[in-house]
């Protein structure tokens, strides 16, 4: 859970930029979007297996030069 403190004297809206920060390096939005559905887990596999892919591409080609 993302909790934030107000300070003596702090704005309420630096407060709220505060949590924003928070809240979105939480990743409970992104978390919020992938629950918004189901999905079956053949079809998870098969996407973590393309990132895998994708990512060890990405490797190769920085590791060329």
């Amino acid at each position: 859970m993302v909790e934030v403190t107000v300070r003596d004297g702090e704005p309420l809206e630096k407060a709220l930029r505060r949590f924003k920060k928070k809240w979105e390096r939480a990743g409970i939005l992104r978390d919020v979007k992938k629950k918004s559905f189901y999905e079956k887990p053949s079809d998870s596999k098969r996407e973590a297996r393309k990132k895998a892919l994708r990512r060890m591409a990405r490797l190769r080609r920085y590791n060329q030069y």
